[in-house]
């Protein structure tokens, strides 16, 4: 009987990884080479196609998450990494303080993005569904 686990337990890991596999060659070309271009030494701990199509790549730099977000023809999106909300800037704690002291946060990213430039994205917890605030470094809300 333990054998028969044991068994069933290593067919679903090699079922788990192959699919894996099989996942990462369905990602374009484009995608994995504008990838490579920008984090030559970092590979994606995983991956998914968002809700829009885009392609978002999990991985650690530095022992910081990040995420990688590129359109299905490569164009590099954004990149958010993981923060702490302590490390975001003066300003951005000062209007949280003054605009939001009263909700819970419960996620800090520092972004990088295409157009945007570097903001940051605070999210809030709301019943219902969270609501995410974006940021300049300055202080100023990006609607």
């Amino acid at each position: 009987m333990k054998r028969l686990m044991h068994l069933n337990i290593i067919c679903l890991f090699i079922f788990t990884v192959s699919c894996n596999l099989k996942s990462y060659a369905q990602i374009p070309d484009a995608v994995k080479t504008s990838f490579k271009a920008k984090y030559p030494d970092e590979k994606p701990d995983n991956w998914e196609i968002d809700d829009h199509g885009n392609y978002e790549f999990h991985f650690k730099k530095n022992g910081e998450k990040m995420r990688a977000d590129f359109l299905k023809t490569g164009k590099w999106i954004e990149t958010e990494i993981s923060i702490d909300k302590d490390e975001l800037p003066k300003a951005i704690k000062k209007v949280i303080k003054e605009k939001f002291d009263d909700e819970d946060i419960t996620e800090v990213e520092k972004v990088m993005h295409h157009s945007k430039g570097l903001f940051y994205d605070v999210e809030f917890k709301k019943k219902g569904k969270n609501k995410d605030v974006m940021f300049k470094t300055d202080g100023s809300i990006i609607h």
